[in-house]
């Protein structure tokens, strides 16, 4: 049977049992295979009932000392008991309302019984434990995410017909490099991640197969950092750094200096600049990205800024006017709220070079807008993209260069992967007279005194947010409607007869820009908001924020809503409102302010998946690595794909042609090897 067949074919599944699969994301006797095993029983590791450690899964090895008693203790529950000795202790066995084990047992057989044991002194008890006769059965047992009407048994079945009727897999990996980092055949693998023969070839699997995802993602995304290395006609001719920065009213800090340089000493070469500017939230890098823009503008070429919300959007829109208001530099904003006549109008100047920088949302990736010299594609807050709305803007020009720029700071082991095609410049340092924010974790009982002390402040002049929470079901509609919930009752309650404002991610753009110019200039002294101003807001007169249910939200979306705070000279406090039994996690916020710390905790609390919510990062789904855990195995795909790709850059001849075709089926979505 072909690898690449439905899986409704395999023996014992058929249509019924496809659909039930198709739910786990097995459609093909390939998905069926490569469907991993969430975790083991290890049946092969026999304790004494003596010895065993309470309350953990052990696997006992007895003889059924007599036969299954029926005990009826009440209507709809009936207990099965039985007695079985290793020789030294008895045990008691316990099942409920479960006839179909109690008869399987005999008196007299041995048998290997897994669970966990209870009891005090030398009464000891297993209740429903997991069990089978003991002669040959001393082994590590997979256990599979389930679904409705397929158990984890049932599955373990399904993958030993699959190897029993199944073609051997073709190894992707070729004999030398298998060889180099000692792993095993894929075949091999496969079979010892579902049924290991022992605790070491389990092991040797697992690195195998992790080893092969992880340099399978490599490769592409390498041989994607090579092909944007081609030459380009869009080299700069001219650094024109110097007279931008006299342009400003402030001075860059020396992390902004030194990104701005790699920048554009990489924008005088012949190949396009590739690089990823990272920094925390407040550290300049709409100005490095000003920089760079003002250079292709003065050279005569055209720049686009891709930012992933409007409000973000019209934020850089007013940021990078100020810089450039007293060049001849012509700016467009281009949104998916734009009115037509506008858009028709920003369209035909950028196709006939009237506009030297478009700002926009994913407005700029639609089919008609078209630049006359697009040299430089700049994207914000890259994680909120995939790889495909990146390339997407990058294709409106020929081979320009590109800067990405992220205020979500990332463990640098993941960023080696989620960024593998780019060059990295971080800034490490904030501007000058920025102050560290304070933040306070309190929980609801004292919310009166935290919105007493944004009174305070209110009351000095000052601005302030009080963030909503997140509401259990998802969208904007419900979030609108926790949002104006609340404006009402702090408008009507703590906080009447102050200036409030209102700012959520269903109101339009027009209402969105009136609120926040409202709140820039003062008009405004509290905003009620949602996540929406998570970026994209720089008042520097706002120093106070209040997070309700701040136990619902991710640590580094946290540290981003409070990055909308602290940018100006004045102490700035946060005022983080949850329960106490969130206070462990919670107070990695108020011992830092150091992004990266935060964002290493957010990643081992949740994972990659969550950290970057509904896999935002846009990369192939990985199956069996885990980015948080193996920071080793990355490193060694990373230097493997990079070595192969300097001796064959194309991953040419028969000995890679299966190799090739897995890196191209992973960034095109297919699942077959």
């Amino acid at each position: 049977m072909e690898l690449r067949s439905g899986i409704k074919y395999l023996k014992g599944v058929g249509d019924k049992r496809a659909a039930m699969l198709a739910k786990l994301g097995i459609f093909t006797l390939w998905d069926l295979l490569t469907f991993y095993p969430r975790t083991y029983e290890d049946w092969s590791r026999i304790t004494s009932i003596k010895n065993a450690p309470m309350n953990e899964n052990v696997c006992i090895k007895a003889i059924v000392g007599m036969p299954c008693k029926e005990h009826r203790i009440r209507k709809g529950m009936t207990l099965y008991k039985t007695e079985v000795t290793d020789g030294e202790m008895l045990l008691d066995i316990t099942f409920f309302n479960n006839p179909y084990s109690a008869k399987k047992l005999e008196q007299g057989k041995e048998y290997l019984f897994y669970g966990k044991i209870t009891g005090k002194g030398y009464f000891r008890s297993m209740n429903s434990p997991e069990f089978t006769e003991a002669e040959g059965s001393d082994t590590i047992r997979p256990i599979y995410p389930q679904t409705a009407g397929m158990n984890s048994k049932a599955i373990e079945k399904l993958v030993r017909t699959a190897f029993q009727y199944g073609e051997k897999p073709q190894d992707p990996i070729p004999v030398e490099i298998r060889n180099s980092y000692c792993l095993m055949e894929l075949s091999d693998a496969l079979k010892n991640i579902h049924f290991p023969e022992s605790e070491d070839m389990l092991s040797e699997a697992r690195r195998r197969l992790i080893f092969e995802e992880l340099f399978l993602l490599e490769l592409g995304l390498l041989r994607m950092k090579t092909k944007s290395r081609q030459s380009t006609a869009l080299s700069m001719e001219k650094d024109y750094t110097e007279e931008f920065r006299s342009l400003l009213p402030f001075e860059l800090t020396n992390a902004q200096k030194r990104a701005i340089s790699q920048a554009a000493s990489d924008m005088l070469l012949g190949t396009p600049m590739n690089r990823l500017v990272q920094g925390d939230v407040g550290s300049g890098k709409t100005a490095v990205s000003a920089a760079l823009i003002y250079n292709c503008a003065k050279n005569g070429y055209q720049s686009a800024l891709m930012a992933p919300t409007e409000v973000l959007a019209m934020q850089h829109y007013k940021t990078l006017a100020g810089f450039f208001e007293n060049t001849d530099i012509t700016i467009g904003l281009l949104t998916g709220s734009t009115p037509a006549a506008e858009k028709k109008k920003i369209k035909a100047a950028l196709k006939s070079g009237g506009i030297d920088l478009v700002i926009g949302t994913h407005a700029l990736i639609q089919k008609d807008v078209e630049f006359s010299s697009l040299a430089l594609a700049v994207t914000d807050e890259q994680h909120r993209f995939g790889v495909n709305q990146r390339n997407s803007l990058h294709s409106k020009g020929k081979n320009p260069h590109v800067l990405v720029m992220s205020a979500t700071p990332i463990p640098r082991t993941l960023a080696l992967i989620i960024y593998g095609d780019l060059d990295l410049s971080i800034l490490d340092e904030l501007p000058k007279g920025r102050q560290k924010t304070e933040t306070y974790l309190v929980t609801p009982e004292i919310r009166e005194r935290a919105y007493g002390y944004v009174k305070k402040h209110l009351c000095q002049g000052r601005q302030g947010y009080i963030v909503c929470p997140l509401v259990e079901e998802e969208g904007d509609a419900s979030e609108m409607t926790a949002a104006n919930a609340l404006f009402k009752e702090l408008s009507d309650g703590f906080f009447k007869g102050f200036r409030l404002g209102l700012l959520h991610g269903k109101m339009k753009s027009a209402e969105k820009k009136a609120v926040m110019d409202a709140f820039s200039s003062g008009e405004i002294q509290l905003l009620v908001s949602t996540t929406v101003i998570e970026v994209g807001i720089d008042v520097p007169n706002a120093v106070i924020m209040v997070i309700e249910n701040a136990e619902r939200f991710g640590l580094s979306q946290l540290h981003q809503l409070r990055g909308r705070i602290g940018r100006g000279t004045e102490k700035s406090t946060c005022i983080l409102i949850s329960e106490a039994d969130e206070t462990e996690r919670l107070n990695v916020l108020t011992s830092t302010t150091d992004g990266f710390k935060i964002a290493d905790e957010d990643l081992k609390l949740r994972g990659p998946g969550d950290f970057f919510g509904s896999r935002q990062h846009g990369l192939p789904e990985m199956k069996i690595a885990d980015m948080m855990t193996d920071g080793e195995a990355i490193r060694e795909a990373h230097s493997a794909a990079e070595n192969l790709l300097k001796k064959n850059p194309a991953l040419s001849g028969e000995e890679y042609a299966l190799l090739r075709s897995a890196v191209n089926r992973l960034f095109s979505g297919g699942s077959m090897n």
